[in-house]
């Protein structure tokens, strides 16, 4: 009996976020919206650096970097939910399972360690300009970025090797639009001690060294700009400053409240309300934040439009 009762599942059902059908159809559109938004924003705002010199700088490296983990983000959770809603089935296989859940991790953590790299790079413009072009050479930024994907692909490594020694036993319906570690965790019938150790280890070194480097930059920054003797200067140095800080308050204020909160003191519903601000919102929103606030990636969004429509001509 203890045997066929721990008969290892070969998929599990993600329940997503309401099971009524009049629902499904709102849902769908409302999520296929924000996805192709997601997409076509981030796309553009890497088309337009990418095809304009001016902007081939540390800064804008960043940013269509931040751009493409935010696509490659978004596109491991959204699709599949639409593919459900679509064919009317909430089925995953267990082994699509532990790769979604995978990649969610590895791209999340990595728009985290952009994030305070991103920070650095504002603290150095700001507080040393004069060593700004020494400082964020080409060099370096490769450097930077190739350290964020081999500790963000280290992390995700380490939970997926975990999670896959888990035994899961009759119970396969995760309360969730996706595969998300804790979910994942709740399922399990065999001990999850080492996992949840590694959860909240891991988990908090890879939210809050990125967080740490933001803090300490902006501390910097605004003594820097307090400093700054004319109040269009003060402005004109904080504006570059403040749509990083929103965007960073609204990840990490999810973030942390799903992964680092006690398994027991949270609920489902919260769960998935706190995961679509971090992984649908916020990739949504990161091009208009980051990118269509500036004049000049404005400008270069402009190019890259005419250029299109010379060539349709």
């Amino acid at each position: 009996m203890e045997i066929e009762n721990q008969t290892i599942v070969s998929e599990f059902l993600l329940l997503g976020f309401s099971e009524e059908p009049e629902q499904q159809p709102i849902l769908f559109g409302l999520f296929l919206i924000m996805y192709l938004v997601s997409v076509v924003g981030n796309l553009s705002i890497i088309l337009a650096i990418g095809s304009d010199s001016y902007l081939h700088s540390p800064m804008y490296f960043f940013v269509a970097n931040l751009s493409f983990a935010d696509i490659c983000f978004i596109s491991t959770t959204v699709p599949k939910m639409l593919a459900n809603i679509w064919t009317q089935s909430q089925r995953i296989s267990y082994e699509g399972c532990l790769t979604q859940m995978h990649f969610f991790m590895t791209f999340g953590a990595l728009d985290d360690f952009l994030l305070g790299v991103m920070a650095y790079d504002r603290y150095i413009a700001i507080c040393q300009p004069l060593h700004y072009a020494t400082v964020m050479k080409s060099g370096i930024c490769v450097l930077l970025l190739a350290v964020c994907w081999i500790l963000t692909s280290s992390a995700a490594f380490l939970h997926t090797f975990l999670m896959a020694g888990l035994t899961f036993c009759a119970e396969n319906s995760i309360p969730h639009f996706f595969c998300d570690l804790t979910p994942l965790l709740s399922l399990s019938c065999s001990n999850t001690s080492t996992n949840q150790l590694m959860l909240y280890i891991v988990g908090s070194m890879v939210l809050t060294a990125p967080l740490i480097l933001i803090v300490i930059s902006y501390v910097c920054i605004i003594s820097a700009i307090l400093r700054i003797p004319s109040n269009s200067g003060r402005w004109k140095a904080f504006s570059t400053c403040g749509s990083h800080l929103t965007v960073v308050s609204l990840f990490y204020g999810a973030a942390i409240g799903v992964y680092l909160c006690p398994l027991s003191s949270r609920s489902a519903g919260k769960d998935r309300i706190a995961a679509v601000l971090y992984t649908v919102v916020t990739p949504m929103l990161n091009p208009f934040i980051y990118s269509l606030r500036n004049r000049d990636m404005k400008g270069a969004l402009g190019k890259l439009l005419l250029s299109k429509k010379a060539l349709s001509y």
